[in-house]
C-alpha cells in the first residue's frame, strides 16, 4: 500500500528549504460553488498566506460568488456551461494573463482542475521550468455516465491521464487513489493530500432535541440525512431509491436534506415528505448534521469524501457506498459502514440493522467520530508546503 511522507528539509539549498514561496494556483471556479474541493483550496491559500508564502490564483468569476475568496484572485475570462451555468469553464490561458503569470514569477504553478485553463497554464509553466503540482479533488471521468456522456469515458480518461503524468507531482486525497496512480506508472510524484474537519462546526455537542424538534422530528424518529450539493452525480437517484425501497419494507422514514443545487426539484418530486433545509454554514450547519442519526452517502464521484469524514465527526452513522474515498476513512461495521454503490437493498439492510440496533448504531458512531480526530486542517495543509519545498529540492 501506498504510504504518504512529507520528507525533511535538512538536505535541500537554505533559499529552498527556508525563504517564503510564491505559489500561482489555478482554479476551474475558485469560490463559484461552495463545493468541498473550492473550500479545501480556499483553506490552502489562505493556510499559505498566514504563514508568510504568496499565492496568487487564477479563476473564472461570477457576478455573485458563492463566497468570498481568499488570497489575491485574478479573473479569467469564461463562459458557462450550459447545463450548469453555476460553473464556468476558461477556454485558455489569454495573452495578459500569460503576462500577469509571468510578473508574478511563481515557484510552483498548482494546477486544481484538468480543464483548458490547466491544461494551457501546464504548458505554460513547462516552457517557463516552473515545477508544476496537479492536485485531484473530484473523480471527473465518472460523471459522464451520469449524463449520458458514456461513450466520452475512453476519451476523458486519455486527456486526464496526459494531464497527470505531464505534472512533477500529483497531490492526491487518500492511498487508496495513491496506489492507483502509482500503478499507472507516476511512481514518487504522487503524494497523499488528505482533508481535514472543522470541529467547532461538526461535533456530537452539537446535537439539540430542540433543534429536532423544531425540524418536526419526534424524540424517537430515526433521521435518515442526505448532505451535499444536490446534483445527479451525488448518487440522489439511488438516494431516493433507497428511502422508497425502505418504506416498502414499512420502515417510516422522513430524511432530512442538508444541501441546495439544480437538482433539488427532481429529488423534492422523489421524496415529498422530505425536509429540505437548503444550504447551511456555521452552527446551523453543525446543528444540522448533528441531528441526524444515519447518513446514507451514495455518491461514487467523491475523491475524498468530505461529508463522510464531517458526519462521523458529528457523531453521525455512516452508510457509504464503498469506493475509494470511502474505504479510507471507513473500517467496515466498525467506523461506518459500507456497501457496493448501487446495491439499493444493501443500503436498505443496513439502515434497518442500525435502526433495530441501536447500540450497534451507537458503537459505529463512536468509532467514527474517534476516527475523524485525526484529520486536523493544520498539520494537513503543513504538509502539502512540505511537499511543495520537496520538489523544489529536487
Amino acid at each position: 500500500m501506498f504510504i504518504a511522507q512529507h520528507h525533511k528539509q535538512d538536505g535541500a539549498p537554505a533559499a529552498v528549504a527556508d525563504r517564503p514561496l510564491r505559489v500561482a494556483l489555478f482554479s476551474g471556479n475558485y469560490n463559484c460553488v461552495r463545493d468541498g474541493a473550492n473550500q479545501a483550496l480556499n483553506r490552502l491559500v489562505a493556510h499559505l498566506i498566514d504563514r508568510g508564502h504568496a499565492v496568487r490564483v487564477y479563476s473564472p468569476t461570477i457576478a455573485r460568488p458563492a463566497f468570498p475568496p481568499a488570497g489575491d484572485l485574478v479573473s479569467v475570462p469564461s463562459v458557462p456551461i450550459p447545463t450548469r451555468r453555476e460553473y464556468r469553464v476558461a477556454l485558455g490561458l489569454p495573452r495578459a494573463t500569460r503576462a500577469d503569470l509571468d510578473d508574478f514569477a511563481p515557484d510552483i504553478v498548482h494546477l486544481s482542475a484538468p480543464d483548458w485553463l490547466g491544461g494551457a497554464a501546464q504548458a505554460q509553466a513547462r516552457r517557463r521550468g516552473i515545477p508544476v503540482v496537479a492536485s485531484l479533488h473530484t473523480r471527473f471521468e465518472t460523471y459522464l455516465s451520469y449524463y449520458g456522456l458514456g461513450l466520452l469515458r475512453r476519451r476523458a480518461d486519455a486527456w486526464l491521464d496526459r494531464f497527470y503524468r505531464h505534472s512533477d507531482m500529483v497531490l492526491v486525497p487518500n492511498a487508496p487513489i495513491a496506489d492507483e496512480f502509482a500503478a499507472k506508472g507516476l511512481g514518487d510524484r504522487v503524494r497523499v493530500w488528505g482533508r481535514g474537519v472543522d470541529r467547532a462546526v461538526f461535533s456530537p455537542a452539537r446535537r439539540d432535541l430542540g433543534w429536532r424538534r423544531g425540524q418536526g422530528y419526534g424524540d424517537e424518529e430515526t433521521v435518515v440525512l442526505f448532505f451535499g450539493r444536490l446534483v445527479l452525480e451525488k448518487g440522489l437517484a439511488i438516494f431516493a431509491q433507497v428511502i422508497a425501497e425502505a418504506r416498502a419494507r414499512g420502515r417510516r422514514l422522513r430524511p432530512m436534506i442538508v444541501g441546495d443545487g439544480p437538482a433539488r426539484g427532481w429529488l423534492a418530486e422523489r421524496l415529498p415528505n422530505a425536509r429540505f433545509l437548503g444550504h447551511l454554514t456555521g452552527a446551523s450547519l453543525g446543528a444540522a448534521i448533528a441531528a441526524a442519526d444515519i447518513l446514507i452517502n451514495p455518491s461514487t464521484t467523491e475523491a475524498f469524501g468530505n461529508v463522510n469524514l464531517e458526519a462521523m465527526a458529528a457523531g453521525v452513522a455512516v452508510v457509504s457506498a464503498e469506493v475509494a474515498s470511502a474505504t479510507a476513512l471507513i473500517a467496515d461495521r466498525i467506523s461506518g459502514w459500507l456497501v457496493p454503490p448501487v446495491e439499493v437493498g444493501a443500503y436498505v439492510d443496513a439502515i434497518e440493522a442500525l435502526i433495530d440496533r441501536p447500540e450497534l448504531r451507537a458503537s459505529i458512531a463512536d468509532a467514527g467520530l474517534a476516527a475523524a480526530d485525526a484529520f486536523r486542517w493544520p498539520s494537513i495543509l503543513d504538509g502539502v508546503i512540505a511537499d511543495y519545498r520537496w520538489l523544489l529540492a529536487g
